[in-house]
């Protein structure tokens, strides 16, 4: 069967983004556009739940748990952007790449996913990527490139050099790109693990459009961007939910 599906999302639950939608909000909009499958990556904290579970399940979606950590090479030091599928409370305290190891380790069945690898800024995870490849499942195609600024080309390249999946996703923090970016994979069942199987089988084929440059990259992040700013320095509430 074949299933719709986004790996990357934040919600309202986010401590460090501002996000102004909530996880029932998020459900709702991604069934009404065909999803069957989000997994909910917020950063620094595992927010799935038994509630947001079964109330994706009323709208025929499967709710994978999911956190977005920053993970360094030695504890103390600026952390990168790693995606953890599957993950639970324990994931919250990886801090290092061995912290990453060690939790594959004795948690068999997740999925680790390299998140806008090569993108600008200490955030990404760059030549760290190659260097622990062997911690990672997958490679993100991100939403955010145009025909004239694509940094997902170096992504595409390492991932076709180390046989990893390339997959799209549209790293939600809000819904207009949402579903123009995402994967289409083909399973043997709709569970979790039939999810991951499809995508380290890369059983799946990616939708996704380049963006215009100026309207839909630089002034649609610049304002997520900024709003995050004012919620950091105090100007804004830090998380804005709406309960369904």
């Amino acid at each position: 069967m074949q299933l719709k599906v986004n790996l990357h999302m934040h919600t309202s639950d986010d401590p460090r983004d501002v996000v102004g939608y909530s996880l029932f909000d998020a459900v709702d909009h991604a069934a009404r556009h065909g999803f069957e499958v989000l997994a909910l990556t917020c950063h620094e904290v595992c927010a799935w739940t038994e509630e947001y579970a079964t109330y994706a399940a009323t709208k025929g979606v499967l709710l994978i748990p999911g956190v977005e950590l920053d993970v360094a090479e030695r504890a103390g030091e600026r952390g990168r952007h790693v995606l953890l599928l599957g993950a639970d409370k324990d994931a919250e305290r990886i801090r290092t790449f061995a912290d990453l190891a060690a939790y594959r380790a004795t948690h068999k069945g997740v999925l680790v996913i390299a998140p806008h690898p090569y993108f600008y800024g200490n955030f990404s995870l760059h030549a760290y990527l190659e260097k622990y490849i062997d911690l990672f499942d997958a490679i993100e195609h991100s939403w955010f490139y145009s025909t004239k600024i694509n940094r997902n080309t170096r992504a595409a390249q390492v991932a076709a050099h180390h046989r990893k999946p390339f997959i799209a996703t549209s790293d939600t923090h809000f819904f207009d790109y949402m579903h123009e970016n995402y994967a289409l994979l083909e399973v043997q069942e709709k569970t979790q693990a039939g999810v991951f199987a499809a995508i380290t089988n890369h059983a799946f084929v990616n939708y996704t459009r380049p963006r215009r440059l100026v309207r839909e990259m630089l002034v649609r992040q610049s304002l997520f961007s900024f709003t995050t700013l004012l919620a950091r320095v105090g100007l804004l509430p830090t998380r804005k939910r709406k309960w369904h």
